[in-house]
């Protein structure tokens, strides 16, 4: 499975602002949303609470791909693109409900399975 570069690895740390995941529906017409509540969860894996997915939930469950867009506190820009797994139950979950902000529903985990890495159009993985 492939990993994070260590330079995105620290930028992740680094980011600032929500971060924007896309999908895509069957039709290949595409679905951003910003989103605040996301965490690393291992160097393989990010996740986006769903607190408030409609598009993106009906995508996810579809089998849609996805990408993650962030910036750091220096403007550097970075997309890590891979599969998504949605989780109600089991660690990913658990480990959302511990960081996600509370007066959120917390409905289930979106985690991104690291696929490819860009900074700018710079392939990194």
């Amino acid at each position: 499975m492939a990993e994070l570069p260590e330079k995105v690895s620290q930028a992740w740390e680094n980011r600032e602002g929500p971060i924007i995941l896309s999908t895509v529906d069957g039709d290949g017409n595409p679905n951003a949303i910003y989103a605040t509540c996301v965490s690393k969860f291992s160097e393989d894996t990010i996740v986006v609470a769903n607190n408030y997915f409609s598009k993106t939930l009906k995508n996810i469950l579809a089998g849609s791909k996805g990408s993650i867009l962030f910036l750091t506190k220096e403007g550097e820009a970075y997309q890590i693109k891979g599969s998504i797994e949605y989780h109600t139950e089991g660690a990913v979950f658990d480990d959302m409900k511990k960081w996600n902000v509370k007066q959120n529903p917390g409905h289930a985990a979106a985690a991104l399975k690291v696929e490819e890495v860009y900074s700018g159009a710079e392939k990194l993985l």
